[in-house]
């Protein structure tokens, strides 16, 4: 993980945008909300943006978060599912 120090920069909790890349499967999206939902329960209506030829989906999903280890966390728990190739 990157040492980026969110502690010094941001105020939490906080809102906290999740970009996540992945094949363009109808379950990504909420496999997606899925995990957020054991990190942080809540509300979520993620935004969907396919690549130019379709293979690909960006999801873009706005997560309350309350630390710097909750990001980091997160970010795992999102790499962590299968279909998905970044997450930013």
């Amino acid at each position: 993980m990157q040492k980026t120090r969110f502690d010094e920069l941001v105020e939490f909790p906080c809102h906290f945008t999740f970009k996540v890349m992945g094949l363009a499967v109808p379950e990504l999206p909420d496999t997606i909300v899925a995990v957020a939902q054991q990190h942080a329960p809540g509300d979520y209506s993620p935004t969907v943006k396919p690549s130019s030829k379709g293979n690909y989906h960006s999801v873009s999903i706005k997560v309350q978060v309350t630390s710097q280890q909750h990001i980091e966390a997160l970010y795992r728990a999102l790499a962590d599912i299968e279909e998905v190739r970044y997450v930013l």
